[in-house]
């Protein structure tokens, strides 16, 4: 058997993960953006209508939009997912590491389409209602929940990987 770092473990080994370990976050954090504006589109555009991507406009506009964001979510999520099947052949892959970076794509997404999107362009609320604190908050705790998870795991493979 070879140095400790060759060392073959359930997903790969030890040399690869160091090797690939910016991969590995990529394809993640490319993942779990494009899947988070999937299902965000599909719950609350599609089944519960309660919004559309961009609702400064007629109907027509705003589900042509929701089909150009989940064009955009669709291309993160098979990048994302074309790259963990690179990790995979080259016995690469951190599973922690991956799914540390998955939380933070979409607790970014959240928080990006909370603040920038729904607060800032104000091209559509979460619902149309009188009082909107509640849905903002559920959604921008939400976002910083996936978020600060992501990063928690993230960080926690760094230190592993530097101990090693």
């Amino acid at each position: 058997m070879g140095p400790s770092s060759d060392k073959t473990i359930a997903h790969g080994n030890l040399k690869n993960r160091a090797v690939f370990a910016a991969r590995n976050f990529w394809s993640g954090l490319l993942f779990g953006l494009g899947f988070m504006s999937f299902a965000t589109v599909t719950a609350f555009h599609q089944l519960l209508e309660w919004h559309h991507f961009y609702d400064l406009s007629d109907k027509e506009t705003g589900i042509f939009s929701d089909g150009i964001l989940n064009m955009l979510a669709w291309t993160c999520a098979i990048a994302g997912l074309a790259l963990l099947i690179s990790l995979q052949k080259r016995k690469a892959l951190w599973p922690r590491r991956w799914t540390g970076a998955a939380m933070m794509g979409a607790g970014i997404y959240l928080l990006f389409d909370g603040i920038v999107i729904h607060k800032l362009l104000k091209m559509h609320q979460i619902r149309q209602v009188d009082d909107l604190l509640p849905y903002d908050i559920t959604w921008l705790a939400g976002g910083t929940a996936f978020l600060l998870t992501g990063l928690f795991l993230v960080v926690q493979t760094s230190k592993e990987n530097h101990r090693k």
